[in-house]
């Protein structure tokens, strides 16, 4: 079931509580077109992370990317752990022990055995979108085949991206799409199965703290986190998404990209010095 646009539409973010702002105890975001503009990390964005991990708000991406990315951005991002290729995996660095943690869905053996037949099914969905083309970090991937309609390739349109969709999807794999590469793979994770994994292990039960977590995110392959907390954020590049959305984002930013997350992490900040402890709790 789709949602109209009307009836998708978020808040804007000033419409929000200061209360449910102040309350706020977790940061989950993705990276594309979220913490990114144009594709690259603004420095606003990576100021609001900093300025979120000194206030002791802990922030997680929830990103598409590749476990090879997500070793790098646990090791050297301000950030309490990243989960990568849509719920595939989480890394988390143990600061004190200096240690990697990593967690991931499938087991090693089960990954190599559907690796063949995500990766045919890859040549079908390029077919029906030509122009489209493996993405550029299909390297670094585990569990995943990422198709690029956007990135690189393209830019080709959301038609051509539910085209790449709907040929994993008959072939009995997972496929969401971003806003610049369609996901697949075999297996029954998605963005939130990753968090609840992260969460069990490093933080308590996902269900009982959501009430303390935000998530902001920019395209369809957010929507199960836009489901799963009722602070749950759009930057404003969300808009073309919305109507494909059974739940769409509680508010949306002024800003697009990096500058609406950084609109929200001050958001989030100021509304920590102007409402007491004991009224966020």
């Amino acid at each position: 079931m789709y949602m109209t646009q009307e009836s998708a539409w978020p808040r804007p973010l000033a419409a929000a509580p200061q209360s449910e702002l102040a309350g706020l105890r977790w940061v989950l975001t993705d990276i594309d077109d979220t913490l990114t503009s144009d594709g690259r990390l603004p420095a606003a964005a990576y100021a609001a992370l900093e300025a979120l991990d000194a206030a002791g708000i802990a922030v997680v991406p929830v990103t598409g990317r590749p476990a090879g990315w997500c070793d790098a951005i646990a090791r050297h991002w301000p950030v309490a752990g990243v989960v990568g290729e849509n719920g595939a995996l989480w890394y988390a660095l143990d600061r004190g022990a200096r240690r990697m943690l990593r967690w991931q869905a499938q087991p090693e053996a089960e990954r190599r055995l559907r690796r063949a037949r995500l990766e045919a099914l890859a040549q079908a969905a390029m077919a029906a979108a030509p122009g489209s083309a493996i993405a550029a970090d299909q390297p670094f991937r585990l569990f995943d085949m990422a198709i690029d309609f956007c990135e690189d390739a393209g830019p080709l349109g959301l038609e051509a991206a539910e085209d790449i969709a709907r040929v994993f999807r008959a072939g009995g794999a997972e496929a969401k799409v971003s806003s610049i590469h369609v996901n697949a793979w075999i297996g029954s994770w998605d963005k939130r199965a990753g968090i609840e994994a992260l969460f069990a292990a490093r933080f308590g039960n996902f269900a009982d703290l959501a009430s303390r977590v935000a998530f902001v995110g920019d395209s369809l392959n957010d929507a199960p986190l836009f489901a799963a907390v009722p602070c749950s954020v759009g930057v404003a590049n969300v808009a073309p998404f919305l109507a494909g959305m059974t739940t769409p984002p509680a508010y949306v930013t002024r800003a697009e990209g990096g500058a609406g997350f950084a609109e929200f992490a001050d958001a989030l900040l100021k509304a920590r010095g102007a409402v007491p402890e004991e009224t966020a709790a």
